[in-house]
C-alpha cells in the first residue's frame, strides 16, 4: 500500500511538473521570459508561487526545464520529418527551411534559446551540460543525414558530413541571435532558405543540382 501511495504521488508530481512546463512554454513564447512573472505561471496551473517552487526552485530552473523540453520536442519532430522524406535529394535542405518556419511561429522560444545559450557558456551552470549534450546530438544526427545523402549518391562524395553539420547548426543559431537582436524584423526563414539553397548548390551531385532551385 505504501508503495502504491508513493508511486501515485510521484506520478501526480510528474503530471503537475509537465503542466507547469507547458504553461511556462506558452506564456514565455507569447510574452517573453522577462515579461512573465513566476506568479503568473503559478496562477495558470492553479498553484501559489511557493507551490510552483516545490517543482522548480527558481525562475531560472523553470527556464532550463522549458529549454530542455523545447530541445527534445524539436529533436523528435526533426527526426520524424527526416524519416518521412529521406529519399528526396534535397530533403535535408527543405527541412532546414521548414523547421525554421516552425520556430518563427513561436518567437518567444527563440528568445529563450538565445538567452540560455549565453548562460550555457558558463561551465558551472546546469545549462552547460544540457546544451553540450544537445549540440553533440544535433551534430551527430545532422551529420548522419548528410552521410546518408552521400551514400545514396545525392551529395558529392567529397562532402565532409561532420563539418557541414556544424556549419548548418552555427548558421541557424547565428541567424536566431540576429533575429532576436533585430526585434524580430529579420526574415529568419528567408535567411535560412538562402543559405540552404547555396549549401545545396555546393554539395549536391551534378545530376541533382537543378533540385536546389526548388528549395
Amino acid at each position: 500500500m505504501r508503495t502504491r501511495r508513493k508511486t501515485g504521488s510521484y506520478e501526480v508530481g510528474r503530471a503537475k511538473r509537465a503542466e507547469i512546463l507547458d504553461a511556462a512554454t506558452r506564456l514565455f513564447a507569447a510574452s517573453g521570459y522577462h515579461k512573465v512573472p513566476l506568479s503568473q505561471v503559478a496562477a495558470d496551473v492553479g498553484l501559489s508561487e511557493s507551490g510552483l517552487m516545490h517543482h522548480f526552485r527558481s525562475k531560472k530552473h523553470l527556464l532550463l526545464g522549458v529549454a530542455e523540453q523545447r530541445l527534445e520536442r524539436t529533436a523528435t519532430w526533426w527526426g520524424s520529418r527526416q524519416e518521412g522524406n529521406a529519399k528526396e535529394p534535397v530533403a535535408l535542405f527543405h527541412n532546414m527551411v521548414d523547421s525554421t518556419g516552425e520556430l518563427v511561429g513561436e518567437p518567444g522560444l527563440i528568445e529563450l534559446f538565445v538567452l540560455i545559450s549565453a548562460e550555457a557558456a558558463d561551465t558551472t551552470t546546469p545549462a552547460h551540460q544540457l546544451y553540450a549534450s544537445w549540440y553533440e546530438r544535433a551534430v551527430r544526427e545532422t551529420a548522419g543525414r548528410l552521410a546518408e545523402g552521400v551514400e545514396r549518391g545525392y551529395l558529392r562524395s567529397d562532402t565532409n558530413p561532420a563539418a557541414c553539420a556544424r556549419e548548418i547548426i552555427a548558421v541557424s543559431d547565428g541567424l536566431q541571435l540576429q533575429y532576436v537582436l533585430s526585434g524580430g524584423t529579420l526574415d529568419l526563414v528567408e535567411g535560412v532558405r538562402d543559405y540552404a539553397r547555396r549549401l545545396a548548390r555546393s554539395l549536391l551531385a551534378p545530376e541533382y543540382l537543378d533540385a536546389a532551385e526548388a528549395i
